[in-house]
Formats: C-alpha cells, structure tokens, sequence
C-alpha cells in the first residue's frame, strides 16, 4: 500500500511536470491560423490582439475581408466577413490591406479596393466605420478617400499612423511611391501641411509598397516592402528619422525569405506589448517550393532590436511566437 501511495505521488508530479513543460512551450506555429491570408494588420483593440488580412485569391475574388482575435497571439478566433463589398457600392475587386484603428469608440477600417490603373478608373482607397473590431463595417464615405495618382503613387497599401500629439497620417502608397497625408478630425478628409500641399511624397530607396510606421524610444520607424509579391525577393526594409516626414534613409533589410523554411515574406506590421519594450511582426510568406503567387500565409515572430536602436534581421520559424499575457 505504501509503495502504491508513493507511486501515485510520483506519477501525479511526472503528470505535473509534464503539463508545465507543455504549457511553457506552447507556441502559434506558423502560419498563425488556416487559409491564405496576405497583407496582415496586427493591432491591439480592447486589450485584445487583433490581424485583419488580405483574402489572397484572384482579385475578383477579393470582395471580402476577415479578422482574427486573440487573448495572445497563439489561440485565434475567425470574424468572417467583416467588410465585403456589399457595403461598399463604388468596390467591386481587390479588396486588399486593412489598416484598422479606434477613436472615441468607433473602429475605422480603411482599405484599397478595385486596383486601379490610372486617375480616370473608379476605386482607390476606402475607409469604412463599425461600433465593434468585429464589425460589421459599413461605407464611411460613399465613395473612396483618395481615387487619384498623387506624387506617381497608386491608391493602395494604407496605413494610418498617430503621432504623439495626436495627429493622424495616413501613409500609402504602390508602384514605388510612397506618400503621407493629415487626416481631418473625423476622418473625412485632409488638412494640408503648412506649405499648402496635401500628400507629400516620403519614398524612400528601394521602396515598392506597403508602409507602416512606429515610434520607439521617441524615433520614428518607418518600414515598408521591396522586390515582387509574387517572387521570392520581396522583403521589408526600414528607416529612421526624427520626424514624421523623414527624411528616411534606407538602413537595410529585415525581413527576407529563408529558402529552408518559406519565400517571398514581406508586407507586415508590428504590435507592441502594452507597458513594455516587447514588439511582434506579422508578415505573409509563401510555402516553400509553392510557386502560386496567390498562395500567402499569415505568421508571426517576435521583433527585437539591439543596444542602438537597430533592428536586428528577424528569423524565419515553423514555431511563431509564445503566449503572450496582457494585463485585464
């Protein structure tokens, strides 16, 4: 009986130990959850981890945009649907790049949509407003926010940055060109700089599409995508600068593929842990030796950077990230 009583002890703490190994080591893996999913928006909204993605298919296809939440950053739940273009009468394609952010208790999605070619198509850049991160979101506008070529810039790839004196710039931009623009208060519109102009050209070298920018320790990060999307060049770059509107100078890469593991990763943007110097990049990629250019994945790896405010190159993983716990 006694040796009985002490091998029940002894397998109760192998059980024990066993589960704490696991629960430490639980990761996301990569991709993050099913399904190709390009272009990820990593926010936290209500303390919550939010992605909200590109669907990668065919561009008449993209008439819809879903959504993922997470406590942190491991377990996923699906929003279907969250926009599609039943609530956007001028879009009908291409539905691509969310950028997502709160004001006052309204979600504002904004999104490129129709993929257009010149100043005479109709599409650009849309925004669209909800009372929830999961939507449903609806049409803000009645029509797109910028439908023209500005400074040799397609209407796509948004992205909506605040400043620290509460400012709001919208930054975008495709075919090498990148400008940055001030949102109005309620996002109706602009309010031109002080020199009278509206968009202001901030392309740095290299630079295709997708930018994103962020402050840390007071700088400005300001990151965007090189090479192809469909190709195994594409990659993220960035810069530095004490302003807003650069100048940026090209640092280097940060972001490539790592033909061991997956190509063609790129177009991404970080969320940072609340209270914390601890920051996470979320990019898309493509399956190694998978040459559809469609066939995009959503993953995550932690970002970190060195004693100067560098970012060191990130590594590629099958794992992902750790759980991370935010305070309620």
């Amino acid at each position: 009986m006694k040796n009985l009583f002490l091998s029940s002890i002894i397998l109760l703490a192998i059980v024990f130990t066993v589960n704490s190994q696991n629960k430490n080591t639980i990761t996301s893996g990569n991709p993050v959850f099913p399904g190709w999913y390009a272009d990820p928006e990593c926010v936290l909204l209500n303390n919550t981890f939010w992605i909200f993605p590109t669907w990668s298919a065919k561009y008449k296809e993209q008439v819809f945009l879903d959504a993922y939440s997470s406590p942190d950053l491991v377990n996923w739940t699906k929003h279907p649907r969250v926009l599609d273009t039943a609530a956007v009468k001028w879009a009908w394609q291409a539905m691509w790049a969310p950028a997502v952010f709160e004001k006052q208790g309204k979600y504002f999605l904004l999104f490129g949509a129709n993929d257009i070619q010149n100043d005479n198509e109709k599409g650009g850049i849309g925004i669209a407003v909800s009372d929830k991160p999961e939507g449903p979101y609806k049409d803000y506008l009645g029509k797109p926010l910028v439908d023209k070529f500005y400074n040799g810039a397609q209407p796509i790839d948004q992205y909506v940055f605040k400043d620290k004196d509460g400012q709001y710039y919208l930054i975008y931009g495709g075919w090498k060109h990148c400008n940055i623009a001030r949102l109005n208060n309620d996002f109706t519109g602009f309010v031109p700089f002080p020199d009278g102009t509206t968009f202001k050209e901030i392309t740095p070298e290299n630079y295709v599409e997708g930018p994103c920018m962020y402050i840390r320790n007071g700088k400005y990060y300001f990151m965007w995508s090189e090479g192809g999307w469909t190709g195994p060049n594409y990659c993220v770059a960035y810069a530095i600068s004490d302003n807003p509107l650069g100048p940026f100078k090209r640092i280097g890469k940060i972001l490539e593929q790592d033909t061991t593991i997956a190509t063609g990763a790129g177009h991404h943007s970080l969320v940072k842990v609340p209270e914390k110097d601890e920051w996470y990049i979320a990019y898309h990629r493509r399956p190694k030796g998978d040459k559809n250019g469609n066939h995009r994945e959503t993953c995550i790896e932690k970002i970190e950077f060195d004693n100067q405010g560098f970012i060191k190159p990130v590594k590629l993983t099958r794992e992902g990230v750790h759980s991370v716990g935010l305070k309620q």
